[in-house]
């Protein structure tokens, strides 16, 4: 399996179900060498590099409730939806541990997808990164435009992931990697329509102007990466797990029922994969 990728989208709260699907992964010990994640999908691949099986749904359904992970009011105080302080420090150093020693010693490598505000383009960080920039790279490629602030990173300043690479199969074809076991968010046949609310982006990023052009066109480039999926798929150069049905989850869900309910179909889906999975990882 040397060229074998693990490729995860992002989503926000719907990567539940991704967080599902590397539950069974991991309970069956399949471990891709090289795991690629955007904004939420990092997250949860960071979990899957350290070995952690239920990790990911303790912290994305656990705490959904509580203000400080995901409220309104965060974004009112902080500029951020999100409790970033909570999910990016209390959460990792004392609710849920992350295992750093773990995820530093695994033989996998792991790519972690952000974007650049001055230019707009996707920068890509690899695992190592001392522990206290590794949840600041996270947090950066979480960071969702006109949500929340960007991230400043040692002089350069990073968005979330997604807004330029938001499914990195290119990525990880340039990488050198042959299949690309890949899970996506959305059910087949889902196509993005431009987004909403332009008017208050282009007042947002007016000083920005290709991050800005980079968000506007996002749609495309999603659309354009959905399309390579499916040609992937139609040569055995990559296997896709995907939600069978539109799922009800949005992106800043606090429903635990919802939640919980796309994270149990996330394993399902896998765990009724597993075999032609595991075939096709042995071809």
């Amino acid at each position: 399996m040397d060229k074998v990728s693990l490729v995860l989208e992002g989503g926000g709260m719907r990567a539940v179900y991704t967080a599902g699907v590397l539950e069974a992964l991991m309970k069956h010990e399949i471990e891709i060498p090289h795991v690629i994640g955007v904004s939420a999908g990092a997250c949860n691949g960071s979990s899957y590099v350290s070995k952690q099986i239920e990790r990911n749904k303790k912290v994305n359904i656990d705490y959904i409730d509580r203000p400080e992970y995901l409220s309104f009011k965060n974004l009112v105080k902080t500029r951020s939806i999100f409790g970033w302080d909570f999910i990016f420090n209390t959460l990792p150093n004392e609710l849920e541990p992350f295992d750093f020693d773990t995820f530093n010693r695994s033989e996998q490598t792991f790519t972690i997808v952000t974007t650049k505000l001055d230019t707009g383009e996707p920068f890509y960080f690899d695992k190592n990164l001392p522990k206290d920039d590794l949840l600041t790279v996270l947090k950066a490629s979480s960071s969702i435009p006109l949500l929340a602030p960007p991230v400043v990173y040692k002089d350069q300043t990073y968005f979330d992931g997604g807004v330029a690479d938001p499914i990195p199969v290119e990525r990880s074809l340039a990488e050198g990697h042959k299949k690309h076991l890949i899970i996506l968010t959305q059910n087949a046949g889902y196509q993005k329509t431009p987004m909403r609310f332009t008017r208050f982006a282009r007042w947002s990023f007016r000083n920005h102007p290709a991050f800005l052009k980079t968000m506007l066109t996002r749609y495309q480039r999603y659309n354009q990466s959905l399309k390579k999926v499916e040609e992937m798929e139609a040569n055995g150069e990559a296997f896709v797990i995907r939600p069978k049905m539109p799922i009800r989850v949005s992106r800043l869900e606090k429903n635990k029922d919802r939640l919980e309910a796309l994270y149990n179909e996330g394993v399902k889906d896998m765990e009724s994969d597993l075999n032609k999975v595991e075939k096709w990882l042995a071809q």
